[in-house]
């Protein structure tokens, strides 16, 4: 059975920093690419970032270009998002989930995704 689950979510002031993890079992987690979506409250889900197996291209929303990183370590399992310079628009449940590829076209479609975690509270106050 696929187990995604995501960490790292909290309280931060604008202009500070988070970093989220993503631990995934279940799965050989190297096969798959791997991506972060966030849901704020009455909005749609939306792509974050995504990352492809070894990290040999990732893809990020544009409004986070510059300020978050997405990057994995196969040997833990494991998926991160360093957030940096937050923004209260950056509140949000925060999504990891993991897919068979990431391709510019698709990689912010909810449909290109097979497993999902349950989500992370990240909250930025102004």
């Amino acid at each position: 059975q696929v187990q995604v689950v995501e960490s790292g979510g909290g309280l931060v002031q604008a202009g500070g920093s988070l970093r989220l993890s993503c631990t995934a079992s279940g799965l050989t987690f190297d096969d798959y690419a791997l991506g972060w979506f966030r849901q704020a409250p009455g909005k749609e889900r939306e792509g974050v970032s995504c990352i492809n197996p070894i990290g040999d291209s990732t893809y990020y929303k544009d409004s986070v270009k510059g300020r978050f990183t997405i990057s994995r370590d196969d040997a833990k399992n494991t998926l991160y998002l360093q957030m940096n310079s937050l923004k209260p628009e950056d509140t949000a449940m925060y999504y990891c989930a993991a897919a068979p590829t990431c391709r510019w076209s698709t990689w912010r479609q909810i449909s290109n995704y097979n497993y999902w975690g349950r989500g992370t509270q990240v909250t930025v106050s102004s």
